[in-house]
């Protein structure tokens, strides 16, 4: 059997993951809070702490999923990340539920590069536009989901289900592996040699398909992968931001886990709709506009989230956030798999940028609360400014990478 004949079940895996990944890691700081008091500035260091280890090993993860081939990276990933949680459920202090999320995000390093590259591979320009497009449609919509619904498990089956729901789902996608793997025709999916590997050098990556008809030259692609490298983290930097404050936001206006979880997931499905408008409309490849108008509106619906007085006024700016993340992270994904036939180590690059912001936010909004905690928003300016230099960064990358 094909990859292709299994790209549905593949699909499928990658819909569970971030359904337990968006769970755990949105609901976890109501439990954080609420069970070892945790303040904003903890919160926020969490948050930091696995954004470090998971920027660290998603290259590696992705490198080890194109050497050692899908399935060994997969069943790696899931069994770290199911046990952690596993852990999780009888460690009775701060301290050691940092090492269940530390652990929980070096094992999800082995699945989003991989199942990124499963959905990409085999795929002519048409195919990889379409399946970018289902792909990111299947994970943001569960992910959603799990936001919005969530809030209701959470006060329904109670803080323990931010442990026991995904690993279960973590053992489900661990079957669903092995059965692929079964499947698989003996020798169909060999593992694919990172490049440099080997004595030979390489000839120069071509141009793809989709570059060739946007005429777009060898440079001005790179460029664009490049570019969309920079802006992602810096939507995840946001990101990462707001999940750990959401407990902030719903003790501002009086709201449950239930409610937070029903009004503070507008963005998600604004984020879902931006990949819906760009899996059909794919004339926003290879231009700048469209993905510097992302930017601002990242930078400007960030600050209105927290510092809008009303929360009709929060829900209006999550769709803003929402629709300009959908942008950049489209973007960076669709580049990635584009300008490069090593798509599980270009999809690590991918995941290991999203790392690597969803460090950054948090430990610039923990930090200026630490060092300003008398200050009216202090995270929120800090981390606002912090968007802006990586917005002087595209400004400045976008120069310097036009073909002259």
């Amino acid at each position: 059997m094909t990859r292709r004949k299994l790209k549905p079940v593949y699909l499928i895996v990658e819909g569970l993951n971030a359904f337990a990944t968006g769970y755990y890691f949105t609901y976890l700081f109501f439990h954080l809070t609420a069970a070892f008091h945790f303040t904003n500035v903890e919160n926020l260091a969490a948050a930091a702490v696995a954004g470090l280890v998971y920027a660290m090993t998603a290259w590696y993860g992705g490198r080890f999923g194109q050497v050692h081939g899908p399935w060994i990276a997969l069943k790696t990933g899931f069994t770290l990340m199911g046990s952690s949680l596993l852990a999780g459920l009888w460690l009775r202090c701060g301290a050691g539920q940092m090492m269940v999320l530390v652990v929980w995000a070096v094992g999800m390093c082995f699945t989003w590069p991989t199942l990124e590259a499963m959905v990409s591979e085999d795929e002519d320009r048409i195919g990889l536009t379409r399946m970018v497009g289902v792909y990111n449609l299947v994970w943001a919509g569960s992910s959603g989901l799990a936001a919005f619904v969530g809030g209701a498990l959470f006060e329904r089956w109670g803080a323990a289900s931010v442990f026991w729901l995904p690993a279960g789902i973590h053992a489900v996608q661990l079957f669903l592996t092995f059965a692929l793997e079964r499947r698989h025709a003996a020798g169909r999916l060999h593992p694919i040699a990172p490049p440099g590997a080997g004595s030979a050098p390489l000839p120069p990556e071509p141009v793809s398909a989709e570059a060739e008809a946007a005429h777009v030259s060898r440079l001005t692609a790179r460029s664009f992968q490049r570019m969309a490298w920079l802006a992602n983290p810096f939507a995840y930097i946001a990101i990462s931001t707001v999940i750990p404050l959401i407990p902030e936001l719903a003790h501002r206006y009086g709201l449950s886990p239930m409610d937070a979880g029903f009004f503070c997931s507008v963005w998600l499905f604004a984020r879902l709709g931006a990949f819906v408008a760009h899996w059909r409309w794919t004339h926003w490849h290879y231009h700048f506009g469209w993905l510097l108008s992302a930017y601002l509106g990242l930078v400007a619906s960030f600050a209105a989230i927290f510092l809008a007085p009303h929360l009709w006024a929060v829900v209006v700016a999550q769709v803003f956030f929402g629709w300009a993340i959908g942008v950049l992270y489209y973007s960076s994904l669709f580049y990635s798999m584009d300008a490069s036939p090593a798509k599980a180590v270009h999809g690590g690059i991918h995941e290991s940028a999203i790392g690597m912001g969803t460090f950054a936010g948090p430990a610039m909004g923990a930090l200026a609360l630490r060092g300003f905690p008398g200050a009216a928003h202090t995270s929120t300016w800090a981390v606002s400014g912090l968007l802006l230099v990586g917005l002087v960064g595209l400004l400045w990358m976008r120069r310097n990478g036009r073909p002259r």
